[in-house]
């Protein structure tokens, strides 16, 4: 099992998932030319096998597959602690709101509809990858903040129990 990395220098992972063997090819292909390292899956299942052979730093699906749906396969990763933040867009072929809305509520960060330029799908990614590695930051900030607190909160303890020390000594030497 492998979250991402954000911080690495290694190029970003997306993980591809579509049951359409073209439009994968085409997506991996034109990913790969942007200078993105590209995983792929057929579906929802062979998408959550990859989550956890590799780290993946984005998850860009098919809104409309089977058995596992776009939304479905949000719903399970957005089920593994390890992938809660793990940046998700879909796909959507329709520009009725229903199947977006349905992403939405499963936890996508993006819905692009078809057909779309290239260079828009491109933007998209690297502003979710921007924001998932400034969301990195800022969870590694808070533990680091964190340890100091509970750093600083057994110092005062320590002081604490040293000062009732002091405060018994002087009494009993006082009395």
């Amino acid at each position: 099992m492998a979250s991402s990395p954000f911080f690495s220098r290694r190029k970003p992972r997306l993980l591809v998932v579509t049951p359409n063997k073209g439009h994968l090819a085409l997506l991996a292909r034109r990913l790969g030319e942007e200078g993105y390292a590209i995983a792929a899956a057929a579906d929802g299942a062979g998408a959550l096998g990859e989550l956890h052979r590799a780290a993946v730093d984005l998850v860009l699906a098919e809104l409309v597959m089977t058995p596992m749906s776009g939304p479905e396969l949000t719903r399970a990763i957005r089920g593994h602690a390890a992938f809660a933040n793990l940046p998700i867009m879909l796909l959507a072929g329709r520009a009725e709101p229903a199947p977006a809305v349905r992403a939405y509520a499963a936890g996508a960060d993006d819905v692009m509809l078809k057909p779309f330029h290239f260079e828009l799908l491109v933007a998209r990614v690297e502003r979710r990858l921007a924001a998932a590695r400034q969301l990195a930051s800022l969870q590694a900030d808070k533990e680091a903040l964190d340890a100091r607190a509970a750093l600083k909160a057994i110092e005062i303890g320590e002081l604490k129990d040293r000062m009732v020390r002091l405060e018994a000594e002087r009494w009993r030497v006082g009395a």
